[in-house]
């Protein structure tokens, strides 16, 4: 309890499920969070089912110009910005042959660039302020293969180099970057598995799925002062899939 008293916290994808998870975890805690979306409906409901500490803004992560006013709004209204989680992400089943210019477009623009627009915003009022945690969700699809989902997997890698680099550049700054790499989780982005979820579920050794809390204790760690000498590192939340 208390672990982010006096924190401002900026979620993406906050509307629901694993942002969401983190939205609640992070008001929990003690934080006064902003979570965003494109779900208007969703994103509203779930703010206001979370109280006075958390405010709702439209939010496509594919544009720079929205992250620019996002991260000023959150500055007018907080004066700083301590915890940024980039958690906005879409997922396809589709393989190398299947996957169209559109669609590689699409899943680079918010999994990949969404995640950039992010770190670049953010990082000159950190460093201004002296400190800060960025935490880029990845995927397990980041750490191995993954054929089926072939344009997912090339962003999720991607993230997991740029969380490298931000860590190295901001590290004097006393900012810090790590990704985290949940599994399957039960969330609606599931769904997109279709007929192939019995298969996945299998490969899991704890025999589950995740639930989006479990995901998001670990972004909560990173975000505390708990894990102060924690950059530049993957967390992977998986029941064992990579082992």
């Amino acid at each position: 309890m208390n672990r982010l008293d006096g924190k401002i916290a900026l979620i993406t994808g906050g509307a629901r499920g694993q942002g969401a998870a983190e939205a609640s975890l992070f008001v929990d805690a003690g934080a006064k969070v902003v979570i965003t979306d494109v779900l208007d409906d969703e994103g509203k409901a779930m703010a206001e089912s979370l109280g006075d500490a958390v405010s709702y803004l439209h939010h496509d992560v594919s544009s720079s110009e929205q992250w620019s006013d996002v991260v000023a709004s959150v500055i007018e209204q907080h004066g700083r910005i301590d915890v940024l989680v980039n958690n906005a992400g879409i997922f396809q089943i589709l393989a190398l042959e299947g996957t169209t210019d559109e669609d590689w477009q699409k899943m680079l623009s918010v999994n990949q660039t969404g995640v950039f627009f992010g770190m670049r915003e953010v990082a000159p009022h950190m460093r201004a302020q002296g400190s800060g945690s960025i935490i880029n969700i990845s995927s397990v699809a980041g750490l191995s293969g993954a054929a089926i989902c072939f344009g997912y997997g090339a962003t999720k890698w991607a993230v997991r180099g740029m969380t490298k680099s931000a860590a190295i550049d901001l590290a004097s700054a006393g900012v810090r970057v790590n990704s985290v790499h949940p599994g399957i989780i039960d969330t609606p982005m599931f769904e997109e598995f279709g007929d192939a979820a019995g298969g996945v579920e299998a490969r899991i050794p704890v025999g589950r799925l995740a639930e989006a809390e479990e995901v998001g204790r670990v972004v909560l760690f990173l975000a505390s002062d708990d894990a102060s000498y924690c950059t530049g590192q993957e967390f992977v939340v998986d029941g064992g899939w990579n082992a």
